[in-house]
């Protein structure tokens, strides 16, 4: 079954908002654990606008699945991530002022500067995954340069996917094939739904997981948090 990874950056802006530490990002973290969940992913930004860098520390202490980090490949990140040696780093291409991620890679032009970013992580035993859209030689070239896993940017798909989900859906489907014929792994997120999810995973082969953050929490605000970590999982049966 796809595994769901929930990210919790939304959990963190809350926080932020206020200050101190309601709600508390590690308590939270814990909690959609129990509630099934199979990991939770953090993506700290360098201005700390949710997820602080001591949060990522504070999280691998009590992480029992597995945590994802996501993040530009900067030297602080990287370092960061070296540091607390997380199951997975996901390397996104958005500038630190990125409102939020919106593109994938474009595995060429950056193929020297993946590689060996690539390599770093790995030699830490961490597993790697690269953003990237559905775009065939994009694909075929993060195998080229050794990241183990892709994750696919879903945005297209949801966006058009109440105005036709085949078609919405098509250059997914095909894409996963391409990745799985060249040993990837497949990861998806962004704008994944309670609406759209389940289409996708019938309709996408080889999904290893999913990352969902704010459809996920702000659904929480509607069902509770528990509630919503089982309808996810539910879908991804």
């Amino acid at each position: 079954m796809t595994k769901l990874s929930v990210n919790i950056n939304k959990i963190a802006t809350i926080r932020n908002a206020r200050g101190g530490n309601v709600p508390d990002v590690v308590k939270a973290a814990i909690n959609i654990e129990k509630f099934g969940a199979d990991g939770i992913t953090v993506h700290p930004r360098p201005d700390e606008r949710h997820i602080k860098y001591q949060d990522v520390y504070d999280l691998k202490e009590v992480i029992t699945t597995e945590l994802n980090i996501e993040g530009y490949p900067s030297r602080s990140f990287l370092d960061l991530v070296g540091a607390v040696k997380p199951a997975q780093a996901t390397l996104v291409p958005d500038p630190p002022d990125a409102l939020t991620s919106n593109a994938g890679w474009d595995t060429i032009k950056n193929e020297s500067f993946l590689k060996e970013v690539i390599s770093e992580l790995q030699s830490k035993g961490i597993r790697t995954s690269i953003f990237t859209d559905t775009t065939p030689k994009i694909i075929e070239n993060a195998a080229k340069i050794g990241t183990n896993r892709i994750e696919l940017y879903t945005e297209p798909y949801a966006t058009n996917y109440s105005i036709d989900p085949k078609k919405a859906v098509h250059l997914f489907t095909e894409a996963a094939k391409i990745a799985h014929q060249c040993g990837l792994g497949i990861n998806a997120g962004h704008d994944l739904n309670l609406d759209n999810l389940k289409f996708f995973i019938q309709q996408v082969p080889h999904v290893d997981e999913v990352s969902i953050g704010h459809a996920l929490i702000s659904d929480a605000l509607y069902f509770g948090l528990q509630n919503v970590v089982l309808m996810y999982k539910n879908l991804l049966k």
